[in-house]
């Protein structure tokens, strides 16, 4: 089983930058996308719909803003599109696709880079949706955790690692909360990874890589490599088990973001 998590900072932005043709050679089971910018009715080219099935959880609150949709090859049992806070549910920030006893999700998890007002509504968010994670590890079910989490884990995922100590994203309570849930030593050192927890999959499979997947637009960061590492797949351990590799597909360029592709043995 192979599963693509991308950030499209806009469909059709992506679309025009080929990235419906890059998909076409992946031969992916699933595909989640983030930051869709776009409402469906707006999704009219067949292009839009690449696989199977293809859903789509626009943001309501403010139309081109954030969003996320599911693809697959096979048709989900069942999917959700609401955890049941509406100032996240209503942005458009998760859709569920339901496999049988598997769950993929696609999670958008707000920045707070724009100012204090969106920051504190992060916080927010982490917040509430900590002990939702925590339900569903203990559930019984396999998930798969993926999107822009717009949080970084550890010097190793980022380059310029001193000079954002006070950026969000990078911020000791957003990286504390993030590896809280994390069961592997690839953290900060702020807390102590729990016994039972999440598994990154990149670390899972990369364990002593520094890859990116997300540059700024500004000066050359990407020609650079000045990047971030806040794309992820995180997964329930037996799941992790099944991990036979990972890729962070820096080129073409599709996106601010690169696709993340993760394949399991499953």
């Amino acid at each position: 089983m192979r599963i693509v998590s991308f950030n499209a900072n806009g469909i059709r932005s992506a679309a025009n930058k080929g990235f419906f043709d890059w998909l076409a050679q992946q031969d992916a089971d699933i595909v989640c996308l983030q930051e869709t910018k776009a409402q469906e009715h707006q999704l009219g080219d067949a292009c839009f719909r690449p696989m199977k099935h293809c859903v789509y959880r626009d943001a309501v609150t403010k139309k081109g803003y954030s969003g996320v949709a599911i693809y697959s090859r096979r048709e989900p049992d069942e999917v959700r599109t609401s955890l049941g806070w509406a100032p996240f549910d209503d942005e458009g920030r998760y859709i569920e696709a339901r496999f049988g006893s598997l769950s993929v999700v696609s999670f958008y998890i707000p920045s707070g880079s724009s100012g204090e007002e969106r920051q504190g509504f992060k916080f927010e968010v982490m917040d509430w949706l900590r002990p939702i994670l925590d339900q569903w590890l203990a559930s019984g079910r396999d998930y798969v955790l993926c999107g822009d989490w717009n949080i970084v884990r550890s010097r190793r995922d980022i380059r310029n690692w001193s000079s954002n100590q006070k950026n969000s994203g990078c911020l000791p309570p957003e990286r504390a909360w993030l590896n809280a849930m994390i069961a592997d030593d690839h953290g900060d050192g702020l807390v102590e990874p729990p016994a039972l927890g999440w598994k990154d999959s990149f670390r899972v499979a990369k364990p002593d890589a520094e890859e990116y997947t997300w540059w700024s637009n500004r000066g050359a960061a990407r020609a650079n490599d000045v990047g971030w590492r806040i794309d992820y797949q995180l997964v329930t351990p037996a799941l992790a088990e099944t991990i036979t590799g990972c890729f962070v597909q820096r080129e073409p360029r599709l996106s601010d973001h690169a696709p993340y592709v993760v394949d399991y043995a499953t």
